[in-house]
């Protein structure tokens, strides 16, 4: 298990150094639209090329922080009936929907999007809009960010089986969303307190 656990650590890290630094492309992809807003508004110039630039952008970041975000956990999950679970069931139902509807669905679309980002790179696939840009980056950002999640999965699992063997400790222990409003009211009264004493003083 140690050898197993020295791979999801390095997966981890991999995906959180990607993670991190990918949010960037946020900020450039809006630096792209409003600069491109300007110069349109202003001198009455334009380029799909640009209008493009900002999606190819905008779909890094969502593709390649993917596996960052699972991670986190941060994927949306709605914990009605999970929160009503013990952490060793919830557990067993996040191993189980990794193993039966995440992984075949990422492991299709590598296998899919390999011919399919190589087809687009060999013909030289351009936008079909005039003046836009080469298609074949855009497919292999999909195929990357793919290809990133299946890994940050392998990770996962391990992870799971690891805390249900007592061999970790849960990394993302299970708030419910109403403890965790409950926490972050309470966090900020402590705030306003701190601070109306500051005030005071």
């Amino acid at each position: 298990m140690a050898g197993l656990l020295a791979l999801s650590r390095t997966i981890d890290r991999i995906n959180e150094f990607i993670g991190r630094w990918i949010s960037w492309l946020i900020l450039l992809a809006i630096l792209v639209s409003a600069g491109n807003a300007v110069i349109r508004k202003a001198f009455d110039i334009s380029s799909n090329a640009w209008l493009e630039l900002q999606w190819y952008l905008f779909g890094a970041a969502f593709m390649l922080a993917a596996a960052y975000t699972l991670k986190q956990n941060d994927h949306i999950r709605i914990d009605i009936v999970y929160g009503m679970f013990s952490r060793r069931a919830q557990h067993w139902i996040d191993l189980l929907g990794h193993l039966f509807f995440l992984m075949p669905f990422v492991v299709l679309m590598v296998i899919y999007f390999v011919p399919y980002v190589s087809l687009s790179f060999h013909s030289g696939e351009m936008s079909t809009n005039a003046g836009g840009l080469i298609v074949w980056p855009a497919k292999a950002i999909l195929l990357v960010g793919f290809f990133l999640l299946a890994l940050q999965g392998v990770s996962e699992i391990i992870k799971k089986i690891a805390i249900m063997r007592g061999d970790m400790d849960d990394p993302n222990p299970f708030i419910s969303a109403h403890d965790q409003a409950k926490l972050e009211a309470e966090a900020l009264a402590e705030e306003a307190k701190a601070l109306a004493g500051e005030v005071r003083s």
